[in-house]
């Protein structure tokens, strides 16, 4: 069954000097689950984080559920922001995900190291594999849920196989390594087609998903939104969750009336 409506901010987008309150200042304004795009330069062409920053993160947010307080947000950004002013109230009590988004050429190679630092789900790219059934198996042994993503350039279909055996499917609607590039709308189809065919899973989607796009997403099938900076550059980012939460809800709400 999917998971219902799940929005994940892509904290490459945040202020990376200080990204552990950029984390809490995430989950404190709604968010569902982290995104982290893991590059290695050679799948794509930059470089980012890896597991030792994963690590960092969980030791700072914790494995036990999370109790989002806008209060542990404060500790943090009092550190930097000496006069900022603690709230006084709570938010939300979840098991925080961290979603590792891997675009690496060697996904194989990180399973280990990404669960031992606290990944919950290990989303790799279909083209990055040869053998995409071991490593679904790889990831499982090592207690983490599987994700299967798909450039724009590979055709969909490619991922029916394996739709069965994973958690999570993500549609690229860039191509991936860079931010801040045009959403494509032609990878709706995709969606569509994915939702129309495995009705239960997860269909994430990420690459240039914000407001003005989120309705296209949400209407062809898409139950997990990743989003950049239409989030962590925005002056409300609560706001924006809670806007790109509601239209995926009502989305899901017409498919499940029209059945």
């Amino acid at each position: 069954m999917a998971s219902g409506c799940k929005i994940g901010p892509s904290i490459l987008n945040s202020d990376l000097a200080n990204l552990g309150a950029e984390c809490l200042r995430m989950l404190d304004s709604g968010a569902d689950y982290l995104h982290l795009d893991v590059m290695d330069g050679h799948f794509v062409p930059n470089i980012t984080f890896g597991h030792p920053v994963v690590e960092s993160l969980r030791k700072q947010l914790g494995q036990d559920p999370f109790f989002g307080s806008l209060l542990s947000t404060f500790y943090l950004l009092s550190s930097v922001c000496p006069d900022a002013m603690p709230p006084s109230y709570p938010t939300h009590f979840f098991f925080l995900d961290l979603d590792m988004h891997m675009m690496v050429s060697r996904p194989e190679q990180w399973v280990k190291p990404m669960a031992v630092a606290g990944a919950n789900q290990y989303t790799f790219h279909l083209e990055a594999t040869e053998n995409p059934g071991a490593l679904i198996k790889d990831i499982r042994e090592n207690g983490m849920k599987v994700g299967l993503a798909i450039k724009p350039g590979t055709t969909v279909e490619y991922l029916a196989p394996w739709a069965n055996q994973i958690d999570m499917a993500l549609v690229m609607t860039v191509e991936p390594g860079f931010g801040g590039q045009k959403f494509m709308e032609d990878m709706m189809p995709k969606v569509h087609w994915l939702r129309t065919q495995f009705p239960t899973l997860d269909i994430e989607v990420d690459g240039g998903v914000g407001p003005d796009t989120v309705q296209k997403c949400a209407e062809a099938g898409a139950n997990m939104i990743v989003s950049g900076s239409a989030i962590m550059r925005s002056d409300d980012p609560r706001a924006v969750i809670n806007l790109l939460r509601n239209v995926c809800s009502e989305a899901a709400q017409k498919r499940s009336l029209d059945r």
